[in-house]
């Protein structure tokens, strides 16, 4: 474990800038998506959900694995000091990039208006699916831009960009709503932001990397070769990411077909305050999930299943609180922001984030361990069985339902490939997952939600009172049920300080309730000695 808590310690203080930055632009983010869902009206907000719905499909057929591969070769060609190829591959990667992003935003716009009227029955909703679909082409420059980026290894830049399209839309969507724009006013700030991140990266890839590259012609039969070099590598990682993407975006377009365009605005409203869950993700992904890829499975086996099963544990302890505390407190939440304005919205929040306490079973830690492994083909195949039982549930569930059918089915496709992934992995790695620890962490976060739906049902104050209240409480309650029950130990509290100890502010403000866990875990032990 020793070995795994330092790996982690590395890859926290070498990515502690990435994460500030990705904390940061999705906390702008957020901030925008609220101040708009406080303007805009029910029916103009659920059209501006799906009008964003053809771009995001239209854009799965768009990279073809082709970024993913000029991430690779730029890595490669500068290793092996190849610098006079490297002109070749960007050129060709970015062109391919503009190209198809060109091809599938004309065909997005060309199609605008039978996708409004004859899929979605929402004729008002053409010009704003024909603006977003510029969304695909600044975003086919952003992911070739960002992909050439980190193949020469400054991730520093790659943050850049985000932070711009955060702020444009944080600051444009909510100010053209309040000026009366509604749904089209949002699609603009979401379009705006789309085209000002992708300048930024590609300004960024010309002055900090491409101008600065050895000198030398472009040859058009390396350039062409190098278009067949970058799809046959990346052809098989994109065939996996559109059939794994294909699934949300076929149930969105039922979903707009079929419901309530009042309840798909509740809905959106919901999903932006679930944005909000991943602030606890993004800690343990950034120390403990990277150190996977620096393993050999064979080599180091002990250590795997070591580090599988930490990974697992500490995702919990953050993650599943947190999901716990959002669905007890989701009507004070989005009341305090809202009042009674989006009134299914605490309802589907709470529903919706139910997925996330999959982490207890490790839905977070398999998938990353068969990446850093290379079973990528397995993968696909795990993909492809999502899809296809996703599929019938879809067709079964939604237009029935609604958006609880919606969350219901991204819920349960993936039940059975998760279940698949964990025997697959304990069948040739060895990995378990130590349910006893999983279900101490949910007794723990439980406890906290019970404590607080009682004090939510017994007391009647203002909303934001009763927010601030149930936080404080639920805090408390988790920090002093979790040693009480098991759910984290000594051990525990020594390897999060170790592999949080390089991350500067944020490890002096953890060590505030990781001190309380500890006086609690010291108390218990007198206690048991005494009896």
């Amino acid at each position: 474990m020793d070995k795994a808590v330092e790996m982690g310690k590395t890859s926290a203080t070498g990515s502690f800038q990435l994460f500030v930055g990705r904390i940061a632009s999705t906390f702008v983010l957020a901030i925008g998506s609220i101040v708009v869902g406080i303007f805009i009206n029910e029916a103009e907000y659920g059209l501006y959900t799906i009008a964003v719905v053809p771009a995001a499909t239209f854009l799965l057929f768009q990279d073809w694995g082709v970024g993913s591969a000029l991430t690779r070769y730029c890595a490669n060609y500068r290793a092996a000091k190849m610098e006079g190829e490297l002109r070749n591959i960007v050129v060709a990667g970015l062109t391919f990039e503009f190209a198809t992003g060109l091809a599938l935003t004309l065909l997005s716009i060309l199609v605008a208006n039978f996708v409004a009227s004859t899929m979605f029955g929402n004729p008002e909703s053409g010009l704003l699916i024909a603006v977003s679909s510029i969304t695909i082409l600044s975003a086919a420059i952003l992911v070739g831009s960002q992909s050439v980026i980190t193949g020469f290894e400054q991730m520093k830049l790659t943050i850049i960009p985000s932070v711009v399209s955060a702020a444009t839309q944080g600051l444009l969507s909510p100010l053209l709503v309040y000026l009366g724009f509604g749904a089209f006013g949002a699609v603009v700030g979401v379009t705006a932001a789309s085209v000002a991140s992708s300048i930024t990266a590609l300004s960024l890839l010309y002055f900090a990397i491409f101008r600065k590259l050895p000198p030398g012609n472009l040859d058009k039969v390396k350039v062409f070769q190098s278009f067949k070099i970058l799809l046959s590598y990346g052809i098989p990682i994109a065939v996996a990411s559109i059939i794994s993407g294909i699934g949300p975006q076929l149930y969105s377009f039922i979903m707009a077909s079929s419901t309530d365009i009042t309840l798909i605005g509740n809905f959106k409203i919901a999903t932006n305050f679930g944005i909000f869950v991943t602030f606890f993700t993004m800690p343990i992904q950034t120390v403990l999930f990277p150190v996977f890829s620096k393993l050999h499975p064979s080599r180091d086996k002990e250590l795997v299943k070591t580090v599988f099963a930490s990974s697992i544990k500490y995702s919990s302890i953050l993650l599943v609180p947190a999901t716990v505390a959002i669905m007890v407190l989701s009507t004070p939440l989005i009341t305090t922001v809202y009042g009674d304005k989006w009134p299914f919205a605490p309802f589907f929040l709470a529903i919706y984030v139910i997925g996330y306490l999959f982490v207890l079973l490790g839905v977070f830690s398999y998938d990353r361990l068969l990446y850093a492994t290379g079973d990528t083909k397995f993968l696909l195949k795990l993909s492809a069985l999502g899809l296809c039982i996703g599929i019938p549930f879809a067709f079964l569930l939604i237009p029935p339902l609604g958006i609880l059918g919606l969350i219901i089915v991204g819920q349960v496709s993936g039940v059975p490939t998760m279940l698949i992934g964990l025997y697959w992995t304990w069948k040739h790695y060895e990995t378990k997952v130590d349910l006893r620890n999983s279900a101490r962490i949910l007794l723990a976060s439980l406890a906290a939600g019970a404590i607080t739906c009682l004090f939510l049902n017994i007391f009647n104050a203002a909303a934001w009172i009763m927010l601030a209240a149930g936080v404080l409480l639920f805090m408390v309650s988790y920090l002093v049920s979790a040693p009480l029950v098991g759910a984290v130990n000594q051990m525990d509290l020594n390897n999060l300080r170790a592999m949080f100890s390089g991350l500067g502010p944020v490890s002096k403000l953890l060590q505030i309730p990781l001190a309380i866990v500890e006086t609690i875990l010291k108390a218990k032990e007198k206690r048991s000695k005494t009896y």
